[in-house]
């Protein structure tokens, strides 16, 4: 499997699509389609049958997949989109923000 720059859990910042310019938080990456699903972006309108969950079935508005490639991470410090990197301290890896170089938890 790949690895990723983004993870569960990350803000991001939307860069292409109809939803550019939006933030959101990342619900699911889903690393073999390369492709993430944010909070609020790429809505769409599901038809689902009754079920336990949607007793009434009809319309469903949710979340679909973006591709990683539009997304950037928002920068802890300025909360502005900057580029990741990866880089070795105490024995570990872990990922900071090129645009200030804080760590990004």
């Amino acid at each position: 499997m790949k690895k990723l720059h983004i993870k569960k859990g990350d803000t991001v910042y939307v860069n292409a699509g109809n939803d550019k310019g939006k933030t959101g938080k990342v619900l699911e990456v889903i690393r073999d389609k390369d492709r993430v699903i944010v909070e609020g972006i790429n809505m769409v309108s599901k038809h689902t049958k009754p079920n336990a969950k949607y007793p009434q079935g009809g319309i469903i508005k949710q979340e679909a997949g973006i591709h990683v490639s539009n997304v950037q991470l928002i920068d802890p410090a300025s909360g502005k989109p900057t580029r990741v990197g990866f880089k070795m301290e105490e024995g570990k890896k872990v990922r900071y923000a090129k645009k200030s170089g804080e760590e990004i938890k």
